[in-house]
Order: C-alpha cells, then structure tokens, then sequence
C-alpha cells in the first residue's frame, strides 16, 4: 500500500490580484517503508508540500492521501493523524522551547499522544536517538545543534509514527553531524519501518537517503528519479542536468556521507 499520494496539488497563498501559486499540478507517491525526495532550488515548492500534507497551509487543491486517509483542505488534522505523521523540521535552535528541559519536552509529547509508562518511554526516546541519560534534565542552550535535533527526532518519534515528514532536517549542522544525523534516521527507519518523505537541496544527502526523488522546478515536478540515476548523473530534463552539474563540480557526481564515528509537530492538547 502507498503510505502517501499526491495528485494534481496545487498550492497557493494570498487571494485575488495578490494571489501566487507555489504549487502547481505536483504528482507524489510514496510507498510505505520508502525514503522518498523532494530536491530543487529555494522556492520550488518542496517545503509548501510537506506543509500542506500536515495541515500548516490550508489553501490547496487536489488529492492528498496519507495511509489510506484523504486529508481535506482547511480542515484541522485530529490526534490520530499527529500519531501517525510527525514533521522534523530544519532549525535545531528553533525547535525547542529554551525554558524546557529534554525530559520535559519528551514528556509533554508522550502525555498529549497518550502515552503510558512515560518515564520509561522518555528514558528508550533518547537511546533511540543516541542520547544517554545525562541530557535527560539539560536544557537547549546547553546542548549542541546535533544534541538538539537528536531530540526534536525523539519527540517526532514518541507517538509512534509511521511517516516522517523531513524538511531539511541536517542543512543548519555542521557537515560531519550532518552525516551522523543521517545515519541515524536511516538506522531509524530500518529499525521502525518508517516512511519519509524528506527535503533538501543537497544532492549528496538525498543520493545517501532516498530510494527515490522528484526534481521540482517553479512549484512544478519535472522528473522523477531512482537513488541509481542520481548516482550514475542519469536525467532527461535540462534543469535535473543542471542541478547534477551544479552539485557535482568538479568532484564528480553526488556521494553518499559517512560518518566519523525546525519543532516537531505534536497534537494541540485541546485536539480530539
């Protein structure tokens, strides 16, 4: 079964003479357990999706299904949907409340989505995500960029998820935590069966992380590519060449990153 599919979206903000379509006639599907990407310049489209499948932009058309569920545009998004679909977004410093600790955050997450066992289940998060005990009771200024979207992953992962929606989830961290940050969500992933959809414009990250990408240009998708193609520079439309030339320079064509050793969506707790 597909986890997610998108068919003819279109995206737009503002109304009337102001009105500007971000998105236009977009066409996704992503299979369950897939790692799929979204790459193409700032201003393609690729973060306005993630948005719109989550609820945070409401003036859309089309179709969008995620697990079977079709989603509908302008209405809010209910608990069981926040269990299932959880977003991680780009900035680490962003994410976290800086007057809550981890523990405090975790529980929180785990309490809204229901959780039982909660002191446990904050104590297995932070394994999960490589983090021991002693950041349970740290706050985020005292915690590294990588530290913190370590734990933005955890929250993301407390209710349990079956989909992960990534928005650039390592484009903020230096380089070589960019690639254990990688790693771990790929380790996550076989670990959890998960589904991702995920976002940059590294070519590098998405060759080491999706299985699959569609190349977006102007709110429009203008191909769809395997891992393989992008590795072999494989690509019929000009502007994915250009986007292959751009990103490979004169080292050759995207590498896999290997490692040296944005706020997560959650329900309101009014939700229902």
């Amino acid at each position: 079964m597909d986890a997610i599919t998108i068919k003819d979206l279109d995206i737009w903000f503002g109304a009337g003479p102001t009105r500007v379509l971000a998105v236009k006639g977009a066409d996704i599907t992503v299979a369950a357990g897939e790692s799929y990407g979204l790459v193409g310049e700032s201003g393609s489209g690729k973060s306005t999706i993630l948005r719109a499948l989550t609820g945070l932009v409401p003036t859309w058309s089309g179709e969008m299904t995620l697990g079977g569920q079709q989603m509908v545009p302008a209405k809010r998004r209910d608990r069981s949907f926040y269990k299932r679909v959880q977003m991680v977004f780009q900035d680490p410093y962003a994410s976290l409340h800086p007057r809550q600790s981890v523990d405090q955050v975790l529980s929180e997450t785990l309490y809204l989505h229901g959780m039982d066992n909660i002191n446990t289940r904050v104590e297995k998060l932070l394994s999960d995500v490589g983090l021991g005990p002693k950041f349970r009771f740290r706050y985020p200024h005292q915690l590294s960029g990588g530290q913190r979207q370590r734990v933005a992953i955890a929250r993301a992962l407390a209710g349990e998820p079956d989909i992960l929606l990534l928005d650039e989830p390592t484009s903020a961290l230096d380089v070589s935590v960019q690639a254990e940050i990688l790693n771990l969500l790929t380790d996550l992933r076989a670990e959890r069966g998960l589904t991702y959809l995920m976002v940059s414009h590294d070519l590098a990250v998405i060759a080491h992380m999706c299985d699959r990408l569609a190349v977006m240009r102007a709110g429009e998708t203008v191909e769809v590519l395997s891992a393989e193609d992008l590795r072999a520079s494989r690509a019929n439309h000009p502007y994915t060449q250009a986007l292959m030339a751009n990103s490979a320079g004169t080292t050759g064509t995207p590498q896999p990153l290997e490692s040296e050793t944005s706020q997560t969506l959650m329900p309101a707790a009014n939700s229902v």
